[in-house]
């Protein structure tokens, strides 16, 4: 439903993101010229390299298709280095598309590589389409730099730059509605996700300044539904993702909802007030929270006397001129110039249905126009004034006095030694990035209707275009959501050593990561997600390629691994190393029953078929559950991820708890025919 930034989110997105870097057999390379197609056939594990001779400031672009191969595609520049990859999530079929921008003179390579080490041979077509001078005006390389999304055939994006107070250039690309050839235009209104947020949280703010509210009030005194945990969870534990609050996407999902089904306030709220206990106590921790922001915009409509909707309109979009920009709490409303969202797979385009309007956490209907006179108001402000925008900008801390990289609806961080806040969003096939310089009064607003867009990078990208005379080169930090490369050299490291690493690592209670070694090579398994491949750069330091990742293995005094740290950006997380367990020798026949979770009202049915522990629900159907340690098991589903079994003083199973993306330990009980038990959990 939303998009979640915590912990578990580092992990997952190093699994969507990363690819192994193994060495492949290199059978083929010639040279690429304009106008050039190739047709060829690869085979699993084979890769192909071509030359591309460029001058200096050139564009070139490229298109392949896949026909039976899942490709992935890398460029490298005059010294061999890495300049990026190209993959989407489209498998053996479908169209890749790649580009280059030289700096020097020189030849370029493209790599094609078959991402299967196993299974059929496949084809590609390589086209060389273009090769031009790089545009001598930042509106023309913004056209280079969006030539993949330029046909009516595709899905696409809007853009919009901001500077000094004023629209520096705003443009649309592709297709808005894929089945009426609807162009995206500079206009075209786009769910913009969690960009919401920094609304949200101004608007709680707008009703601080009127002295309606305290940002240090308790959620319970304006929403009484919200469960009284024995913590006070105030306005600022909501605003700043520390209030311990579980994650209602996590909680739906795993009720047995689809997350294209239709999902309102009303449900929400309902889902929040039978919760028992949160993921911690408010203040301890920061783990981004879809329900925190959910239950602001209820504080603002009950404090307001208005929906949230409706106060958002004219306190904050109306004097703003923001007339293309609303918050949707009506899935059917009609809404003229609106985007609909797709995705990808082998067979093509698909529709990507999105009926939630649980506004203040999402929901929110903008351009990429309307942000930037959003951002505007930071500069100069027309709502709110200069203590509304500081307290925005102010960062969070923790109950420790940890400081964190998040103000109110804002990441916050360095890019190129230039300070930067920043918010991303997704929800079904619609991606978001809005991103501010605020010492710089530039700001830039990148959406899109395609799953698999990656605004971010975009919006970075556009950066680099007016502001590269400011930046510094040897900073590479983008931000607390985004990957970059570590640049480090690899090392070689004994079998033996390695596969002294290989077991199980407990980050939290439930929360598991495997360490495995496979083809001379160290992989790590987060549950739900793809190995990821490990290089050495030390016999006890590994980096994740493509990402600002390093692992680092702790040993004790005899020099047995005893536990692993995952350092991103310098924030390290530990996991302790379990006891070795051998899941063959689990009965898997004592877990079998029904299990009924009174907070989301919903049962599982637990057997055995096919020497498999299946776990089922009547709307999410099966999931295989994985033996990891005694009495707990893992998954591949995210909502449905760690599974502890709970046993009484004799050893009997009485219930279990499952743990998953922003949910920790929620309880569901072992019942019999007669129906749940009244003494399972002690109340």
């Amino acid at each position: 439903m939303k998009s979640l930034n915590n912990f578990v989110f580092t992990l997952t997105a190093l699994g969507i993101l990363l690819f192994s870097n193994r060495i492949y057999a290199q059978s083929k390379e010639s040279e690429l010229k304009k106008g050039n197609r190739v047709s060829v056939t690869i085979m699993p594990g084979e890769k192909h390299r071509y030359k591309v001779s460029m001058n200096a400031n050139n564009f070139a672009f490229f298109r392949l298709i896949q026909n039976g191969v899942d490709a992935i595609i890398t460029t490298y520049d005059l010294d061999g280095n890495k300049i990026e990859d190209f993959d989407s999530p489209n498998g053996r079929y479908g169209e890749e598309t790649i580009s280059i921008f030289s700096t020097k003179k020189g030849i370029y390579i493209v790599e094609v590589r078959n991402l299967e080490d196993k299974g059929l041979k496949g084809c590609y077509d390589l086209i060389f389409e273009k090769l031009e001078s790089i545009g001598s005006t930042p509106p023309k390389i913004i056209d280079q730099l969006f030539e993949t999304w330029k046909s009516l055939k595709t899905p696409g994006s809007s853009v919009a730059v901001a500077r000094d107070g004023k629209i520096v250039f705003a443009k649309g690309y592709g297709c808005a509605d894929l089945e009426n050839d609807i162009p995206i235009i500079q206009s075209t209104v786009f769910n913009v996700a969690s960009v919401s947020k920094q609304i949200t949280a101004f608007a709680i703010l707008l009703l601080e300044k009127d002295g309606k509210l305290t940002i240090d009030d308790d959620i319970r005194k304006f929403v009484p539904e919200v469960p009284d945990f024995g913590y006070k969870i105030t306005l600022r534990h909501l605003m700043t993702h520390t209030s311990g609050l579980r994650e209602q996407a996590g909680l739906l999902t795993m009720a047995g909802w689809r997350l294209d089904d239709v999902i309102t306030m009303d449900h929400v709220l309902r889902l929040v007030s039978q919760q028992k206990e949160l993921n911690f106590n408010p203040g301890n921790e920061f783990e981004y929270c879809n329900t925190g922001y959910s239950l602001l915009a209820e504080v603002v409509a009950r404090v307001s006397g208005q929906s949230f909707a409706e106060y958002t309109r004219k306190n904050i979009f109306e004097p703003l001129k923001m007339n293309n920009t609303l918050f949707c709490d009506d899935y059917e409303k009609i809404v003229k110039k609106r985007a609909y969202s797709f995705r990808q797979d082998s067979t093509g385009y698909k529709k990507c249905v999105l009926n939630d309007v649980v506004v203040g956490s999402s929901s929110l209907l903008s351009t990429a126009e309307d942000l930037c006179l959003w951002a505007m108001n930071f500069e100069k402000p027309v709502v709110g004034n200069t203590e509304t925008i500081n307290m925005m900008n102010k960062p969070a801390v923790l109950n420790n006095g940890q400081i964190l990289p998040y103000a109110f609806g804002q990441f916050y961080g360095k890019y190129k030694n230039l300070n930067f806040f920043a918010h991303s969003g997704s929800d079904g096939g619609y991606r978001a990035y809005f991103l501010r310089f605020p010492d710089q009064k530039f700001s830039v607003a990148v959406l899109s209707n395609y799953d698999s867009f990656n605004p971010s990078d975009l919006a970075y990208k556009l950066t680099e275009v007016y502001l590269k005379d400011q930046l510094r080169s040897d900073t590479q930090e983008k931000g607390s959501a985004d990957s970059n490369e570590v640049v480090t050299k690899s090392v070689e490291v004994s079998s033996e050593i390695l596969k002294t690493y290989c077991g199980q690592y407990e980050f939290q209670p439930g929360f598991v990561a495997i360490i495995s070694y496979e083809n001379d090579k160290l992989f790590m398994e987060a549950p739900g997600n793809r190995k990821i491949p490990l290089t050495p750069y030390s016999p006890a330091e590994f980096i994740v390629q493509g990402a600002p990742v390093k692992i680092t293995f702790y040993k004790d005094e005899n020099g047995k691994p005893i536990k692993l740290g995952i350092n991103q950006r310098g924030n390290e997380s530990f996991a302790a190393r379990l006891p070795d367990f051998d899941p063959a020798r689990v009965d898997l026949t004592e877990f079998i029953g029904d299990f009924y979770s009174r907070e989301l009202s919903s049962t599982y049915s637990l057997n055995v078929r096919s020497g498999k522990l299946i776990a089922s629900h009547f709307r999410t159907g099966d999931i295989v559950l994985i033996p990891v340690m005694t009495d707990n098991f893992s998954t591949d589903k995210w909502w449905f991820n760690q599974i502890e079994f709970v046993r009484d003083e004799s050893k009997k199973i009485t219930g279990l708890r499952v743990s998953s993306v922003g949910v920790r330990n929620l309880r569901f009980e072992k019942i019999g025919k007669a129906g749940a038990s009244d003494q399972f959990w002690p109340e």
